[in-house]
């Protein structure tokens, strides 16, 4: 790869033909139509906050400099922003009056400063390396000028990698924040879509594990359409749909994917769903709501799931003093199951660290957590008796 250093070139140059996607929420192109300013590689414009990008134009009008640019020059002679597409679509999006500064703690678009100034703002002379080399090339280097500064996601890397029609058309409709869908999607999907949070988890899901991403993306880089990956991501968001009837905050982030290749093909009652999960998030004894979703998809079998709330110390200490008094004036084991027994247990007394607490009525089945449904039983018990 080939590099050569330009510094002749001013913010005026590059704003001159800019052109921004509102929708899309990028930079398309510049310098008289010369700049891509966001090929497909790029991670989507995240400056949109009222901080970053103003701290850019604000960088500029106080004389500091904004680094260096890189620009990949392609084989039809035009430029593509291999690094500092944020810090260009910034100033862009200020020149065109697409958000303001405070100027005297008055809010100033573009338009309303001073003549001088937005000359100042317009000279600005940038430092710009333009590279060239092959393809894989470029791609290495982009990676490694992107170690630095904010630092790329997974799937923003990814996308880079496999830069083509199909990750185009995967970020139209992923990472679009004024994508309709996008509310209801957040009801389960955690992280930023313009950081491509909603594109990996869908590619997870169609891939069937985060691992394969990567061989996904490679395999079908060059497709035209993106069928597979939305069809299966609207069935698992249809299937959580038809289950269950009750949007829960909880829900968000749960790994959907895994959950609709386990159990989607397992009938299930949305009323009797819901009724259950509305006695679960209720009940003070749970400590993970988030487990219940599952728990309930997989018949109310794996309690570990929810994190049960067991008896605390003071409940056992009390129970166990009641239970050995009472053993001892009967002549028994202070286990009631080992009582029951005709071996040499029968009349042991246990040591309160030998036994555990036990609810006699499952928690499973109804039972509650508190002391009245509190039994001490030896350790060898405890673990046999499980949920019966």
């Amino acid at each position: 790869m080939t590099t050569e250093l330009i510094t002749d070139l001013t913010i005026r140059d590059i704003c001159k033909g800019f052109v921004y996607n509102e929708l899309e929420g990028k930079g398309l192109f510049g310098w008289e139509g010369k700049l891509t300013i966001q090929p497909e590689y790029q991670r989507n414009y995240i400056y949109a906050d009222g901080k970053k990008d103003v701290a850019v134009i604000e960088s500029i009008l106080k004389g500091y400099p904004i680094g260096i640019l890189y620009f990949n020059r392609t084989l039809d002679g035009r430029y593509e922003v291999l690094d500092g597409q944020q810090r260009i679509t910034s100033f862009g999006r200020f020149y065109t009056n697409k958000f303001a500064i405070k100027v005297n703690g008055i809010e100033n678009y573009f338009g309303g400063l001073d003549k001088v100034v937005q000359e100042k703002f317009l000279n600005t002379k940038l430092l710009i390396y333009i590279c060239e080399g092959e393809e894989p090339e470029i791609k290495e280097w982009f990676k490694t000028i992107n170690i630095a500064g904010v630092k790329l996601e997974e799937q923003e890397m990814l996308n880079a990698v496999h830069s083509g029609p199909f990750v185009t058309l995967a970020k139209a409709m992923f990472s679009n924040t004024l994508n309709p869908m996008m509310q209801k999607w957040s009801t389960y999907l955690s992280g930023k879509p313009n950081r491509q949070d909603y594109l990996h988890t869908a590619l997870a899901w169609v891939a069937k594990d985060e691992k394969k991403i990567d061989a996904y993306m490679s395999a079908h880089r060059r497709d035209t359409n993106i069928n597979e990956l939305v069809l299966y991501f609207n069935d698992v968001i249809a299937w959580i749909d038809s289950v269950f009837p009750d949007i829960y905050d909880e829900m968000k982030g749960l790994p959907w994917g895994e959950l609709y290749e386990r159990f989607h093909t397992q009938p299930y009652n949305p009323t009797e769903i819901g009724l259950k999960l509305k006695e679960l998030k209720e009940d003070p004894y749970i400590n993970n709501f988030k487990g219940a979703f599952e728990y309930v998809l997989g018949n109310c079998e794996d309690r570990r799931l929810l994190d049960v709330r067991i008896f605390d110390k003071a409940t056992k200490e009390k129970v166990y003093n009641k239970q050995t008094a009472l053993a001892k004036e009967q002549h028994i084991s202070n286990c009631p199951l080992c009582a029951l027994g005709h071996d040499a247990n029968r009349t042991r007394i246990w040591k309160l660290s030998e036994m555990d607490a036990d609810h006699v009525t499952a928690w499973s089945k109804g039972g509650a957590t508190d002391i009245s449904n509190c039994q001490m039983l030896c350790q060898t018990h405890n673990r046999a008796k499980g949920n019966k």
